[in-house]
């Protein structure tokens, strides 16, 4: 996971992980096969649940958004916290995740912010999650839109089911 560095006088940039650094820190955190394949953006228009997490630098400034529909949400929570399948299937059913649920997606995407950080590239952490079945601000729903740094990808968790991740760059 390695860029090449900014030069004198230059702002380093975001790195826009590859799929292999997001398989591997998946699988890698939930302790169990994570196959992905990629699929069209996420629409940030869309009426279906998702959970945006938003990532900053040093400055707090918004360097990229992960967004995971309702299914991925739960899966991943569960998954993390060895909850049974079917706690993720009764999210999905209710349309939101629970506080468990919730706290665990959390961990997720937390430990994510890793793939952001490659050499070279500017420093970002987790600064908020907005967990599906709760309100996303416009603010913060409108960085899905950019089509250029991003990867969106259909990821199968074993055991658990299937999801939609979106990786979007910002900056």
């Amino acid at each position: 996971m390695s860029i090449a560095g900014p030069s004198a006088g230059t702002v380093a940039t975001t790195y826009l992980p590859t799929p292999k650094d997001v398989k591997e820190q998946l699988a890698g955190l939930l302790g169990r096969d994570v196959s992905l394949s990629p699929t069209t953006p996420m629409s940030p228009g869309s009426a279906e649940a998702k959970t945006v997490a938003v990532y900053v630098d040093d400055r707090l400034g918004v360097r990229a958004v992960i967004a995971c529909d309702l299914a991925f949400s739960a899966y991943a929570g569960a998954a993390i916290g060895l909850v049974p399948p079917s706690g993720a299937a009764a999210a999905i059913e209710a349309k939101a995740l629970d506080e468990t649920l919730s706290e665990n997606l959390y961990e997720v995407l937390n430990v994510m912010a890793a793939v952001f950080n490659a050499e070279g590239a500017v420093h970002v952490k987790l600064r908020d999650v907005h967990p599906s079945g709760t309100r996303i601000p416009p603010a913060v729903h409108i960085r899905l839109v950019p089509l250029g740094r991003r990867e969106d990808f259909t990821v199968d968790i074993a055991g658990y089911g299937t999801g939609l991740f979106s990786v979007v760059v910002c900056a």
